[in-house]
C-alpha cells in the first residue's frame, strides 16, 4: 500500500509491527514481520531514511516509530514536492524540443551532421515508418498521444513493433490513462507489453514523438494531423533533448497492469491534471483534449470532483481544491 512513497512490504511490515508494539526487540520484531533479522535492519534503514521511524528522545538508543499522521503526511508532501519538480523539468525540457524543431523546420545540414528531413503525406509517413522499424537495431521510445487511435493504425504499428522486438529490439512506448477507455487501443497496449514491451501510462503528453537507437527522431509536421506527415530529426544535437524528455516522463509515467492505490481522500493523476488544467483556464473541451478524454467524460469527471468536494459552483471548487492542496 505504502510502495508510492518508497516503502517496500517488509518496511511497511517492520513499521506496523513498531506502531502496534513500541517496546519490540529487533529479533522479535523481525519474527513479527514474518523476515530474517538482515532483513529487518534494512527495512529500518530505509523507514530512517523517510523519517518514519527515529532515536528515541526519552529513551536514548531505543528506536522510535513516527505516528502515521505526522510522518507519513511528511513523506507525502516530500514525494509530491519532487514530483512537481520533475513535472516543471519536463514542460521545461518540452518548450525546448519545440522551439528547436521550429527553428529547424525546414531540410538543412547543421555543422555536426544534425539534419531534418520533410516527409509529407500519410503515403511518406507510413513508408518511413516501415524503413526506422527495419534499420532500428537495440531501441525504439515513442510518444502514443491521442487516447483511441484509429483501428488500421493500430495494426500497422502492431505488426512493425512486433517484428522489431521478435529481432531483440527493446521497445518503451508511453500512452495515456484514457486508452483504458478504448478497447482496441486497450487491446494493443496489452498484446504490446505480453509481447515484451514496456508500457506505461501518464494523464497527458506532448505531441507524437518516435526515438529510434538514440540518433533519429519523428514528430508530425502538425501535431493536430498526423497525416500530414512528419519530421525526421538525425544528429544528437536534435535529439538528446528529446531523449532528457522521454525519459523524464518515463519516470513519472505508471507502468500499464499497475494497480491505482490513490489516498482514500486523494485523487488520480488524471483528476489532479484535470483540475491544474481547468485552474490554467482550458475548457473542458480544451482539457478533455489533452487528456485524450471525450468532452463528456471530462465533464463527469468534473462534476465527480465537485461532488466529493460538496462544491456547488467551480469556483468553490477551485477555492476547496486548493485549500486540500490539489492544485
Amino acid at each position: 500500500m505504502l510502495a508510492a512513497l518508497g516503502l517496500d512490504r517488509s518496511a511497511e511490515r517492520v513499521y506496523r509491527e513498531m506502531l502496534a508494539r513500541p517496546d519490540i526487540g529487533i529479533t522479535e520484531l523481525a519474527d513479527a514481520a514474518g523476515i530474517t533479522v538482515d532483513k529487518t535492519r534494512e527495512a529500518l534503514d530505509s523507514l530512517f531514511e523517510l523519517a518514519l521511524v527515529r532515536e528515541s528522545a526519552d529513551r536514548p538508543g531505543v528506536t522510535h516509530a513516527v505516528s502515521p499522521e505526522v510522518g507519513l503526511r511528511q513523506a507525502l508532501a516530500r514525494q509530491q514536492a519532487e514530483l512537481a519538480a520533475r513535472q516543471q523539468q519536463v514542460a521545461e525540457c518540452q518548450t525546448a524540443v519545440l522551439q528547436l524543431i521550429e527553428d529547424f523546420g525546414t531540410s538543412r545540414p547543421a555543422s555536426d551532421g544534425s539534419m531534418v528531413r520533410k516527409h509529407e503525406g500519410m503515403d511518406a509517413v507510413r513508408d518511413t515508418l516501415d524503413r526506422i522499424s527495419r534499420e532500428a537495431q537495440f531501441e525504439i521510445l515513442t510518444f502514443m498521444p491521442g487516447g483511441a487511435h484509429k483501428p488500421a493504425s493500430l495494426e500497422h504499428a502492431q505488426r512493425n513493433n512486433l517484428a522489431m522486438m521478435a529481432r531483440g529490439v527493446r521497445f518503451r512506448c508511453i500512452g495515456l490513462d484514457s486508452i483504458r477507455n478504448d478497447p482496441a487501443t486497450l487491446d494493443y497496449a496489452r498484446v504490446f507489453s505480453d509481447n515484451g514491451g514496456e508500457y506505461r501510462t501518464t494523464p497527458t503528453l506532448p505531441p507524437r514523438m518516435i526515438l529510434a537507437d538514440r540518433r533519429s527522431a519523428l514528430v508530425p509536421i502538425d501535431p493536430q494531423n498526423t497525416g500530414a506527415g512528419l519530421l525526421e530529426l538525425v544528429g544528437p544535437g536534435l535529439v538528446m533533448p528529446m531523449l532528457a524528455l522521454f525519459e523524464q516522463i518515463w519516470d513519472i509515467a505508471t507502468p500499464f497492469g499497475a494497480v491505482a492505490d490513490p489516498e482514500r481522500e486523494g485523487l488520480t493523476k488524471q483528476e489532479q491534471v484535470l483540475l491544474k488544467l481547468l485552474a490554467q483556464g482550458l475548457t473542458d473541451l480544451a482539457a478533455a483534449t489533452r487528456l485524450g478524454v471525450s468532452q463528456r467524460t471530462a465533464r463527469r469527471m468534473v462534476a465527480g470532483l465537485m461532488e466529493r468536494m460538496e462544491a456547488r459552483s467551480r469556483f468553490e471548487a477551485g477555492l476547496k481544491a486548493a485549500q486540500r492542496g490539489w492544485l
